[in-house]
């Protein structure tokens, strides 16, 4: 019997535009930087940003830490722009108050979802990788749609130190959630981390195709798969035998 359930962040609870993300964050930029006497165009900052995603994806990958600080750091390196002018300390802090957010919206029937897990008295957690976005916003974004209330406990790596597959951030969701591996499902969008992951540590993997389905070319775990795989979260109570 499932007891406890886990949600990754982003292309599960959370959708969003990339590319509406993507115009968004390189406008403010180009914004802050002119007014800090910079001349940079549309594009340099879009070839720093790929740069940047490069650098995150290689540390994400090898398990280091790469925080907003990190990310900004190494945008401005790209473009060729001095840390230690402010800038730095400025987008930092934007990201931190999630102000080079798009318009996020959740993935389909998730309130709905939740509301119902917890009335069948499961326990509810958040196991996310953090990007750039630090998880103080990612939290400030859930609380405006009106469902962080519903979660019992969050693992966000920039609070644990590990990204997924890394068994400690599984452990720390454990801990906080005070269930056991045979009671626990994790559910999630990518097959790398969020299922091999939680197959690796004995819970019971959940693959949410719905916004992004993750076909493994990628990553080269395309063998990867979930014990569950849904395309909408009205169908998770029913997958894990809680309706």
């Amino acid at each position: 019997m499932i007891e406890a359930v886990t949600f990754d962040y982003w292309n599960t609870l959370v959708a969003t535009s990339d590319e509406i993300l993507y115009q968004r964050r390189a406008e403010h930029w180009l914004a802050v930087l002119a007014e800090a006497g910079h001349d940079v165009s549309l594009n340099d900052v879009s070839e720093a940003f790929k740069g940047s995603w490069r650098s995150f994806r290689e540390a994400w990958h090898a398990n280091q830490q790469y925080v907003t600080a990190d990310g900004v750091g190494r945008v401005l390196e790209l473009l060729g722009v001095p840390a230690d002018d402010g800038v730095a300390t400025t987008l930092v802090e934007h990201y931190g108050a999630g102000a080079l957010e798009a318009e996020l919206s959740l993935a389909p029937n998730v309130t709905e979802t939740l509301s119902g897990l917890k009335d069948a008295g499961v326990r509810l957690g958040i196991i996310c990788d953090v990007g750039m976005t630090p998880s103080t916003a990612l939290r400030a974004a859930l609380e405006q749609f009106g469902v962080l209330d519903r979660f019992d406990h969050h693992s966000f790596s920039d609070d644990v130190g590990v990204y997924k597959p890394d068994p400690a951030i599984f452990a720390h969701a454990l801990a906080g959630l005070g269930s056991t591996p045979a009671t626990s499902a994790h559910v999630g969008d990518l097959r790398r981390t969020d299922v091999a992951g939680a197959l690796g540590v004995g819970w019971t993997a959940v693959r949410y195709a719905g916004l992004h389905d993750d076909d493994g070319a990628e990553d080269a775990t395309a063998e990867v798969e979930a014990d569950v795989v849904i395309r909408d979260h009205a169908e998770l109570p029913g997958a894990l035998g809680l309706s």
